[in-house]
């Protein structure tokens, strides 16, 4: 039951706001109108009513204190005029039951105070006439028949509070919105502009609203220039590294390629590669491609571009399905490719063939990168993520391993989109699930 309710109530705090707001205003009209419409039907009917009772009281006493049938028609008659009231005496079409509308409060309220103080009161009709009260009493001349106009007896619907109700509430909660939507505008503001930076876009932010929401729009900003001031320096001290580093190496490249070539002399060439690529990737996997601007990329058209580059560099992958609808999405083309190419390399080192295939639903891309190799378990999946992780120690890298920083690179790009990177394992081929998420 609690979880029921919990899916009954707004997610968002625009709809939780209005609620807190809107709730105890509802509850207090609501209270205020229950007592002020049972104090107006009930109470100012009573009293109405009973003035009228005390009226056709003296009516009746005077009717059964004449001495003949015709005394007591003239005298009804000269009262009724004067109070008012129509009298028809003697009467014979009293009804058996009393008559009124079901919703009629007020006129609930006019047979019980003309019954708890009338016993002569036969029947009580509201419904035949028009705005008039309908009553029989037993005199001692016969059934006495007489009508009140029903606005002397019982208290009119309040319809002008009901309006003027109605129209407060709407105003008030017209009024509330205006207020809920300036506070809480700033605080969907800064959530969009954290969730784009999160996928590795910068979108202008200013402060705005309440003190506080002003104070954590500014912490969200500061925190922002450090992070990216962090990044920068990171960038700019590896690439000075790199370019330290292949200065070197070139100088290696460049006296070796003097050398006769001897079994020797290849093996000191692969090992120049070998460092050549870790610098590579070490260097992308630093940069995380962040300084690539985000753009509209049709996925399907990026996803078959790289699997025709990995055909045409001899690798055994094909395309699987590809669930897209069409159009494009925001993303960092040459990062998610470096992504898929990190992939296809790990299959192409462990695994004979690969798929790779694209599904998708309202908020995500699922980018799947399936092979028939022998998979990584699931207790090592996580590690297997994690910077400079190589999960066969004993691999010579110079026979085809790699530097372990292939899924960190992926899983870095997926987390900069607004994704992940999970691994798992293939039901198709039976080696390892690679699937990559980008936030849509």
């Amino acid at each position: 039951m609690r979880q029921y309710l919990k899916s009954l109530l707004p997610r968002g705090l625009f709809g939780r706001a209005a609620l807190i707001l809107v709730v105890p205003v509802v509850t207090i009209q609501l209270i205020v109108s229950v007592v002020f419409i049972q104090r107006h039907f009930e109470r100012v009917t009573q009293q109405m009513t009973n003035s009228i009772q005390i009226e056709i009281s003296h009516l009746v006493s005077v009717v059964n204190s004449a001495p003949d049938l015709a005394t007591a028609r003239a005298r009804a008659e000269e009262i009724g005029a004067a109070l008012k009231l129509v009298v028809i005496l003697p009467s014979d079409d009293a009804p058996d039951a009393d008559r009124r509308e079901f919703i009629d409060w007020s006129g609930r309220e006019v047979i019980l105070t003309l019954r708890s103080r009338m016993p002569e009161l036969i029947s009580v009709d509201l419904v035949s006439g028009n705005a008039q009260v309908w009553a029989w009493f037993q005199t001692q001349h016969g059934v006495l028949r007489v009508a009140v106009g029903r606005g002397r007896m019982s208290a009119s619907n309040p319809h002008q509070l009901l309006v003027l109700m109605v129209f407060t509430s709407i105003l008030m909660t017209g009024v509330a919105y205006i207020f809920l939507r300036n506070q809480l505008t700033p605080i969907a503001r800064m959530a969009q502009a954290a969730e784009a930076f999160g996928k590795g876009e910068v979108v202008p932010f200013r402060p705005r609203g309440a003190t506080e929401v002003r104070a954590a729009g500014q912490a969200f900003l500061d925190m922002r220039l450090r992070i990216e001031r962090q990044i920068e320096a990171r960038t700019q001290m590896l690439s000075g590294v790199s370019h330290d580093l292949r200065t070197p190496l070139t100088r290696l490249k460049l006296g070796l390629s003097f050398l006769p070539e001897e079994e020797e002399v290849e093996a000191l060439k692969r090992d120049v590669q070998q460092m050549e690529r870790m610098v590579d990737e070490f260097l992308a996997f630093a940069r995380g491609d962040a300084m690539e601007a985000a753009e509209e990329v049709d996925p399907t058209a990026l996803l078959v571009l790289v699997v025709a580059d990995a055909v045409r560099a001899g690798q055994a992958v094909r395309l699987g399905a590809m669930d897209w609808p069409g159009g494009t999405m925001r993303l960092r083309p040459q990062a998610v490719r470096r992504a898929l190419e990190n992939l296809l390399g790990n299959a192409e080192r462990h695994a004979n063939r690969a798929v790779v295939s694209l599904s998708t639903n309202d908020r995500l891309v699922r980018l799947v990168v399936e092979d028939d190799g022998p998979g990584i378990p699931e207790a090592a999946r996580e590690a297997a993520m994690e910077p400079f992780q190589r999960l066969d120690a004993a691999r010579n890298p110079n026979r085809g391993g790699g530097s372990g920083l292939g899924l960190a690179i992926a899983a870095d790009i997926a987390r900069s989109h607004g994704g992940a990177l999970r691994l798992g394992q293939s039901e198709a081929l039976g080696g390892l699930r690679a699937e990559l998420t980008l936030a849509r």
